[in-house]
């Protein structure tokens, strides 16, 4: 929801009318990647805080610097918060900005996804080990080679292969990247044009480089034709996001500006991808950002809102809601506040 039309929400009524109430209130959390390892849920969030800096279009008064990890041992179990399991000082190419991450389980070993600036403000990614889902996390020395961008998301195939997904424009700095070379000079395409697309590449058996060169996800129409960069209602944004239903590829993501999360369903973990629709209407707070996971049977949306903060936007809280398909295999769209006129 934009930020000119917070003033004119009743926050008691709106909290009222959510289908759910936030995970965490001791902290400011949002941007969750959520796996189960080992029969337990264990939450990725970002840790929002005050950093003191006005809303700008790219991102700079999200301030984020460390990484907290939380537990559960039911979906209706209160999280247990493990403390800080990461911060940026520790990460010696990294000067700011932690923003969303995403953890992988391999070989006993627990990998932590991450982006943030280096010194000269450009994103690049990083990961950090850990013998424990709850770390704490030892970041490697230099990012992984070939990165940018931000929201790192992994996937594990059924064959044992990982594939991490990337991306964000604005503040992300996709728009700067072809051919996955950086240039000032480029910018977000004309709106007839195709929109720029989120970035895949398969993981190296150490899970630790990426083993190809990363290339484009494709988000297409119906009629195969990838989307327009002036279809801002259903164009890649950022967030991305895949999970497996009933041998599709279901990648979900943020719509950024007009704040829906989407999805396009494929065949293969490098599509193309095809538009199936909304998995859920805008939310308080000018991000949306989400993760999808199997827990006991059962699906789940995990996302984010500003509703606690009253609407700023750089200070989220993280909730969850059943995810539920069709007979089809279509995702049912969730509105986030049923019954409220918005």
């Amino acid at each position: 929801m934009p930020e000119d039309s917070i003033e004119h929400i009743d926050f008691h009524r709106l909290n009222k009318h959510a289908i759910s109430q936030a995970l965490v209130t001791h902290m400011y959390t949002a941007d969750p990647s959520v796996h189960v390892f080992n029969g337990k849920i264990y939450i990725y969030p970002s840790h929002d805080f005050d950093a003191g800096i006005p809303f700008n279009d790219n991102g700079d008064h999200f301030g984020m610097e460390d990484y907290h990890v939380l537990s559960m041992d039911a979906i209706d179990s209160k999280p247990e918060d493990h403390g800080v399991v990461l911060h940026v000082k520790d990460v010696p190419w990294a000067e700011r900005q932690m923003w969303d991450c995403d953890c992988a389980h391999k070989n006993g070993k627990y990998y932590l996804y991450f982006p943030a600036k280096r010194a000269d403000g450009i994103f690049q990614i990083g990961v950090a080990v850990s013998d424990s889902p709850t770390g704490p996390f030892e970041p490697q020395p230099k990012p992984m080679k070939g990165s940018y961008s931000i929201d790192p998301a992994v996937f594990q195939d059924t064959d044992g292969s990982y594939y991490m997904y990337f991306g964000g424009i604005w503040g992300g700095q996709l728009q700067k990247y072809r051919d996955n070379k950086y240039g000032e000079m480029y910018d977000v395409p004309p709106e007839n044009e195709s929109a720029l697309a989120p970035r895949v590449a398969k993981l190296s058996d150490d899970m630790l480089e990426c083993a190809e060169s990363p290339k484009a996800v494709s988000i297409v129409d119906e009629n195969g034709i990838p989307l327009l960069a002036g279809d801002n209602d259903r164009r890649f944004f950022e967030a991305s996001w895949v999970h497996r239903y009933k041998g599709k590829y279901y990648f979900s993501y943020s719509t950024g500006d007009t704040h829906f999360i989407n999805y396009a369903i494929g065949d293969n973990p490098y599509g193309p991808f095809i538009f199936a629709g909304i998995i859920l209407k805008p939310v308080v707070g000018w991000t949306t950002h989400h993760a999808i996971c199997e827990i006991q049977g059962k699906w789940y949306l995990f996302y984010h809102d500003a509703s606690l903060s009253k609407g700023i936007t750089h200070l989220r809280s993280l909730k969850v809601t059943e995810l539920k398909y069709d007979e089809n295999g279509a995702i049912q769209t969730i509105d986030p506040y049923p019954g409220l006129e918005r």
